[in-house]
């Protein structure tokens, strides 16, 4: 008999390569999702969690109750050590929520949930998973797709792709590759293959 509570299914992928997109459709297809992004945003939303603690570690950055995202950014940008100290902060409260969220599903007996994590293997969030799915796409169309997002640069979109692990390994590491590059259909087909194939018997 296996273990009590959900299976559970990382999603991730590099910058631009349509994770999010590909979370939407697994909720189209009733998959409960964890979102950490989403979570990321409301512990710094005003009322947040996480908004005395960046404040304190990052004068200036919060404004009517809330984290100002983009001030934070310009004092993270470039700087590690700023960087790790700010995942000291969020990280501990994001798996907070994600379990919180596990163990819902758990008490609902649903098979299979997704946690959405954009740096799962460079956290080591792979192993609180069953599975990973990574999402992907050729280099050439992810690079178009980010430097159509507002305030995007270049020099930005190297930065962020030197912060995370190059594609080819993701793949590599996957159980499950969902390609993007090939259309939304053919993508949507591979989600409902990877569900299948978890749920199948559960």
């Amino acid at each position: 008999m296996r273990r009590f509570g959900p299976i559970v299914l990382g999603l991730t992928g590099s910058i631009g390569m349509g994770k999010s997109e590909t979370a939407r459709m697994f909720r189209r297809e009733r998959v409960p999702v964890f979102d950490a992004d989403a979570a990321v945003h409301q512990l710094m939303a005003k009322g947040g969690a996480a908004v005395a603690v960046i404040a304190a570690a990052f004068p200036g950055v919060v404004q009517d109750g809330a984290v100002d995202r983009v001030a934070l950014g310009a004092q993270v940008f470039r700087d590690p050590l700023a960087l790790r100290r700010l995942e000291a902060i969020l990280h501990p409260r994001v798996r907070g929520m994600e379990m919180q969220f596990r163990h819902r599903a758990a008490m609902r007996r649903l098979p299979l949930v997704v946690i959405d994590v954009p740096l799962l293997f460079e956290t080591g969030g792979e192993d609180r998973c069953d599975y990973v799915a990574v999402v992907s796409a050729p280099a050439y169309i992810q690079r178009a797709r980010v430097l159509q997002r507002p305030g995007m640069t270049a020099e930005r979109f190297a930065h962020v792709l030197s912060q995370q692990i190059p594609d080819q390994e993701k793949r590599h590491r996957a159980d499950f590759i969902i390609e993007t590059g090939l259309g939304k259909h053919r993508a949507l087909m591979t989600v409902r293959r990877i569900i299948r194939s978890l749920t199948k018997g559960v």
